[in-house]
Protein backbone atom coordinates (compact mmCIF):
# COMPACT_ATOMS: atom_id res chain seq x y z
CA UNK A 1 0.00 0.00 0.00
CA UNK A 2 1.35 3.45 -0.64
CA UNK A 3 2.04 5.55 2.24
CA UNK A 4 2.68 9.40 1.54
CA UNK A 5 3.89 12.28 3.90
CA UNK A 6 3.60 15.94 4.53
CA UNK A 7 6.00 17.66 6.93
CA UNK A 8 3.95 20.73 7.96
CA UNK A 9 5.46 23.43 10.15
CA UNK A 10 4.09 24.67 13.48
CA UNK A 11 4.99 28.00 15.06
CA UNK A 12 4.29 28.91 17.82
CA UNK A 13 1.06 26.62 17.95
CA UNK A 14 0.06 28.25 14.45
CA UNK A 15 -0.28 25.82 11.44
CA UNK A 16 2.16 27.69 8.54
CA UNK A 17 0.50 27.73 5.19
CA UNK A 18 -2.00 24.35 5.54
CA UNK A 19 -3.48 24.99 2.22
CA UNK A 20 -0.31 24.37 0.18
CA UNK A 21 0.01 21.34 2.16
CA UNK A 22 -3.41 19.91 1.27
CA UNK A 23 -3.51 20.98 -2.29
CA UNK A 24 -0.51 19.04 -2.08
CA UNK A 25 -1.55 15.78 -0.07
CA UNK A 26 -5.11 15.87 -2.14
CA UNK A 27 -3.59 16.30 -5.67
CA UNK A 28 -1.43 13.10 -4.71
CA UNK A 29 -4.80 11.44 -3.34
CA UNK A 30 -6.38 11.99 -6.29
CA UNK A 31 -4.02 10.51 -8.31
CA UNK A 32 -3.92 7.02 -6.57
CA UNK A 33 -7.12 7.40 -5.46
CA UNK A 34 -9.49 9.05 -8.09
CA UNK A 35 -12.85 10.75 -6.33
CA UNK A 36 -11.82 10.59 -2.78
CA UNK A 37 -13.03 13.73 -0.86
CA UNK A 38 -10.35 15.96 -0.16
CA UNK A 39 -9.29 15.90 3.03
CA UNK A 40 -8.26 19.21 5.37
CA UNK A 41 -5.05 19.32 8.04
CA UNK A 42 -6.56 21.41 10.21
CA UNK A 43 -9.19 18.88 11.06
CA UNK A 44 -6.83 16.97 12.15
CA UNK A 45 -4.05 18.44 13.46
CA UNK A 46 -4.17 19.86 17.48
CA UNK A 47 -1.24 22.88 17.91
CA UNK A 48 -2.59 24.63 21.14
CA UNK A 49 -0.32 23.71 23.31
CA UNK A 50 3.01 23.71 21.36
CA UNK A 51 5.28 26.33 21.52
CA UNK A 52 8.66 27.71 18.98
CA UNK A 53 8.86 25.30 15.94
CA UNK A 54 7.49 22.07 15.63
CA UNK A 55 7.79 19.61 13.18
CA UNK A 56 4.34 17.63 12.14
CA UNK A 57 4.30 14.50 10.27
CA UNK A 58 0.94 13.82 8.84
CA UNK A 59 1.07 10.25 7.26
CA UNK A 60 -1.39 9.22 4.75
CA UNK A 61 -2.64 7.51 2.26
CA UNK A 62 -6.42 7.18 1.20
CA UNK A 63 -7.39 8.51 4.48
CA UNK A 64 -5.20 10.04 7.29
CA UNK A 65 -2.92 7.31 8.96
CA UNK A 66 -1.04 8.91 11.66
CA UNK A 67 -0.15 12.38 13.21
CA UNK A 68 2.85 12.97 15.11
CA UNK A 69 4.66 16.00 16.83
CA UNK A 70 8.60 16.44 16.99
CA UNK A 71 10.84 19.38 18.69
CA UNK A 72 12.33 21.11 15.74
CA UNK A 73 16.18 20.82 15.49
CA UNK A 74 17.69 21.74 12.00
CA UNK A 75 20.33 20.02 10.41
CA UNK A 76 23.78 21.74 10.66
CA UNK A 77 25.01 22.03 7.00
CA UNK A 78 28.16 23.34 6.30
CA UNK A 79 29.22 21.69 3.32
CA UNK A 80 27.54 19.71 -0.21
CA UNK A 81 28.77 16.71 -1.86
CA UNK A 82 27.58 16.39 -5.39
CA UNK A 83 25.93 13.32 -6.08
CA UNK A 84 24.64 11.71 -9.57
CA UNK A 85 22.17 9.88 -10.24
CA UNK A 86 19.93 8.57 -12.87
CA UNK A 87 16.11 8.09 -13.26
CA UNK A 88 15.23 9.21 -9.49
CA UNK A 89 11.72 9.98 -9.25
CA UNK A 90 10.10 11.31 -6.12
CA UNK A 91 8.11 13.19 -7.47
CA UNK A 92 5.35 12.35 -4.81
CA UNK A 93 6.29 12.92 -1.10
CA UNK A 94 6.07 9.07 -0.61
CA UNK A 95 6.70 7.81 3.40
CA UNK A 96 9.53 5.17 2.11
CA UNK A 97 12.60 7.73 2.07
CA UNK A 98 14.88 4.45 1.44
CA UNK A 99 16.44 5.36 -2.01
CA UNK A 100 17.09 9.02 -0.92
CA UNK A 101 19.00 7.91 2.42
CA UNK A 102 21.12 5.63 0.30
CA UNK A 103 21.83 8.86 -1.51
CA UNK A 104 22.34 10.57 1.63
CA UNK A 105 25.17 7.80 3.13
CA UNK A 106 27.08 8.82 -0.13
CA UNK A 107 27.63 12.08 0.84
CA UNK A 108 31.65 11.56 2.57
CA UNK A 109 32.47 14.49 4.55
CA UNK A 110 29.94 16.59 4.02
CA UNK A 111 26.91 17.29 5.41
CA UNK A 112 24.39 16.58 3.02
CA UNK A 113 24.38 15.86 -0.62
CA UNK A 114 23.73 17.85 -3.57
CA UNK A 115 21.75 15.52 -6.33
CA UNK A 116 22.26 16.15 -9.92
CA UNK A 117 19.49 13.65 -11.92
CA UNK A 118 20.49 12.56 -15.42
CA UNK A 119 23.00 15.46 -15.23
CA UNK A 120 20.70 18.47 -13.97
CA UNK A 121 20.22 19.94 -10.15
CA UNK A 122 17.42 18.96 -8.67
CA UNK A 123 17.55 19.18 -4.41
CA UNK A 124 19.62 17.84 -1.46
CA UNK A 125 18.31 15.20 0.59
CA UNK A 126 15.66 17.09 2.73
CA UNK A 127 15.52 20.34 0.83
CA UNK A 128 15.15 22.34 -2.27
CA UNK A 129 17.77 24.94 -2.98
CA UNK A 130 18.51 28.63 -4.60
CA UNK A 131 21.91 30.03 -6.20
CA UNK A 132 22.14 33.41 -6.08
CA UNK A 133 24.74 34.84 -9.40
CA UNK A 134 24.67 38.24 -7.92
CA UNK A 135 21.54 39.61 -8.76
CA UNK A 136 18.69 37.03 -8.94
CA UNK A 137 17.69 33.85 -7.27
CA UNK A 138 17.81 30.90 -9.79
CA UNK A 139 16.04 27.27 -8.46
CA UNK A 140 16.20 24.37 -10.71
CA UNK A 141 13.40 23.88 -12.83
CA UNK A 142 12.88 20.32 -12.64
CA UNK A 143 13.39 19.46 -8.69
CA UNK A 144 12.54 15.86 -7.30
CA UNK A 145 9.82 16.85 -5.52
CA UNK A 146 8.17 20.01 -5.74
CA UNK A 147 8.24 21.66 -2.38
CA UNK A 148 5.43 23.82 -0.86
CA UNK A 149 7.80 26.37 0.21
CA UNK A 150 9.45 26.36 -3.26
CA UNK A 151 6.03 27.06 -4.97
CA UNK A 152 5.10 29.82 -2.91
CA UNK A 153 8.71 31.44 -3.85
CA UNK A 154 8.04 31.13 -7.30
CA UNK A 155 3.76 32.27 -7.47
CA UNK A 156 5.50 35.41 -5.51
CA UNK A 157 8.38 35.87 -8.05
CA UNK A 158 11.25 35.71 -5.63
CA UNK A 159 12.71 33.06 -7.62
CA UNK A 160 13.12 31.74 -11.01
CA UNK A 161 13.32 28.33 -12.87
CA UNK A 162 16.64 27.53 -14.56
CA UNK A 163 18.32 24.37 -16.14
CA UNK A 164 21.19 24.10 -14.12
CA UNK A 165 23.90 21.45 -14.19
CA UNK A 166 27.58 21.07 -12.77
CA UNK A 167 29.38 23.19 -14.80
CA UNK A 168 27.21 25.99 -14.29
CA UNK A 169 27.92 26.70 -10.20
CA UNK A 170 30.92 28.42 -10.69
CA UNK A 171 27.91 31.25 -11.90
CA UNK A 172 26.87 31.50 -8.85
CA UNK A 173 28.01 32.71 -5.42
CA UNK A 174 25.86 31.38 -3.06
CA UNK A 175 23.45 28.86 -2.32
CA UNK A 176 20.39 28.45 0.41
CA UNK A 177 18.26 25.22 0.97
CA UNK A 178 14.84 25.58 1.99
CA UNK A 179 11.69 23.62 2.93
CA UNK A 180 8.54 23.79 5.18
CA UNK A 181 10.28 24.13 7.90
CA UNK A 182 13.08 25.95 6.86
CA UNK A 183 12.83 29.63 6.48
CA UNK A 184 14.32 30.90 3.10
CA UNK A 185 18.34 32.13 3.75
CA UNK A 186 18.57 30.24 6.95
CA UNK A 187 20.57 27.98 5.58
CA UNK A 188 23.02 29.35 2.70
CA UNK A 189 26.41 28.62 1.81
CA UNK A 190 28.93 30.13 -0.20
CA UNK A 191 29.40 27.52 -3.84
CA UNK A 192 32.64 26.90 -2.46
CA UNK A 193 31.08 24.90 -0.29
CA UNK A 194 30.12 22.46 -2.31
CA UNK A 195 32.31 19.26 -3.65
CA UNK A 196 32.33 18.94 -6.80
CA UNK A 197 34.28 15.48 -6.66
CA UNK A 198 31.83 13.03 -8.78
CA UNK A 199 30.13 10.63 -7.27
Amino acid sequence: MCRFIETVRLEEGEVRFPEDHEKRMNTTREHFWPGEVPLHLTDYIQPEKMFGRVRCRVTYGREIQRVEYFAYHPRMVRSLQCVETSGLDYHYKYADRSVLNALFARRGDADDVLLFNDGLLTDTSIANVALWNGSEWHTPDIPLLEGTHRSRLLRNGLLKPRTIRLEDLPDYQFITLFNAMLDFGEVQLPVSAIYTKRT
